[in-house]
């Protein structure tokens, strides 16, 4: 097991992201993430699970809601394994977020923004780049402008992020990379240059964590290990599926030319079946 905790465990992130102790490591990466655009200084953590809007609505839960000192929403999720229809299930957390600031009686809807971070450990085809941010657009046929600055997506995709130690230029990217590579590190880089990284160092040690939240991380890691054994057996049965196809397709050829050959021979059709396999149809169509 390494030193630091594996923050792609449900308990690893809530260590680094998720606890009032380490909400200084949370404040720092989001103004980092949202470097220009936002100035956070403190953030309060809300309920994981929403009241329901009515009866039948599905109560959500979320790896980390907050909220800033001016009352904008900040989502925070961890997601492990590639889901159908992602961006869309994006959408709909951020738009309950946006509706569950509404009032009974009157309400003139200037809500508050509302911000959705998602940490990827996956890769989705519509989404080209290790970052993506989305917004709500006005286009063009000459230009697009952001239309609203209300609802804002940001998607991390880890797998296409591929700088080295010595390739992180900024504070944001050193967070990428020591968060992609926790588990594997020895030791927390460029806390020499940024006290925030050896508090990070501090809270992600494993030696550190109280015997509660070790069982529980044990036991997070563990279901990790076993998703991700299964994602990668999945994947290996695809490979060598799709290279018996690709062999089952090559050997088909082999018997259509030789079908096709014995067939400008003037060859019987019984013996040309007997020899390639293929039906008196298929003979017949070549």
């Amino acid at each position: 097991m390494g030193k630091y905790v594996n923050p792609f465990t449900d308990t690893g992130f809530k260590i680094l992201f998720g606890q009032e102790p380490s909400k200084p490591l949370l404040i720092d990466f989001l103004n980092n993430l949202l470097k220009g655009k936002e100035k956070i200084t403190d953030v309060t953590f809300l309920d994981k699970e929403k009241p329901r809007v009515y009866k039948k609505d599905r109560g959500l839960i979320y790896d980390i809601l907050c909220e800033t000192v001016n009352n904008k929403k900040i989502i925070v999720e961890m997601q492990n394994k590639p889901q159908k229809h992602f961006i869309a299930r994006s959408i709909f957390y951020v738009s309950q977020a946006v509706a569950r600031q509404g009032v009974k009686g009157e309400w003139n809807f200037d809500f508050n923004a509302v911000y959705f971070v998602a940490f990827m450990n996956f890769q989705l085809d519509e989404l080209k780049e290790f970052r993506t941010d989305a917004h709500l657009c006005k286009t063009t046929s000459e230009k697009r402008e952001v239309l609203s600055d209300k609802l804002n997506f940001i998607y991390l995709q880890l797998p296409l992020f591929t700088k080295t130690e010595d390739e992180c230029e900024t504070n944001f990217d050193r967070w990428i990379f020591i968060f992609k590579n926790m588990e594997t590190l020895n030791y927390i880089p460029w806390t020499a240059k940024n006290s925030i990284f050896a508090q990070l160092g501090k809270f992600a040690q494993i030696a550190n964590l109280s015997e509660s939240q070790r069982r529980k991380y044990d036991k997070d890691l563990k279901i990790y290990r076993d998703n991700i054994n299964i994602m990668e057996y999945a994947k290996e049965r695809s490979r060598e599926e799709g290279r018996e196809e690709g062999r089952e397709e090559g050997r088909k050829e082999e018997k259509i030319t030789m079908a096709r050959i014995m067939k400008a021979n003037h060859e019987p059709i019984d013996k040309i079946v007997m020899y390639t396999g293929l039906t008196v149809d298929e003979i017949n169509a070549l």
